[in-house]
């Protein structure tokens, strides 16, 4: 099991702002796949990964990274300074 978390307009399609789930997925895009194939909002949410940013143990990685050990994922759109 792994804590999927979701941020800003990613929890706002998704309708959640966080979940357990259950995945045999090796990479964060297997998992992405795994979700976008639940249901329409978790397409429209993951429709254009180049908008994303994730995070695997609070850590900033990359969609190849794997998944084997981790705890959490969490989804946010690109930081803006300002």
């Amino acid at each position: 099991m792994i804590d999927v978390m979701y941020f800003a307009w990613v929890r706002e399609r998704i309708g959640e702002p966080r979940e357990r789930v259950e995945t045999d997925a090796a990479t964060v895009a297997d998992l992405v796949e795994e979700l976008k194939a639940r249901e329409p909002r978790y397409e429209a949410a993951f429709a254009d990964l180049s908008a994303l940013r994730v995070a695997l143990d609070q850590e900033l990685s990359d969609f190849d990274a794997p998944l084997a050990g981790v705890r959490e994922v969490a989804f946010f759109p690109p930081m803006t300074g300002g």
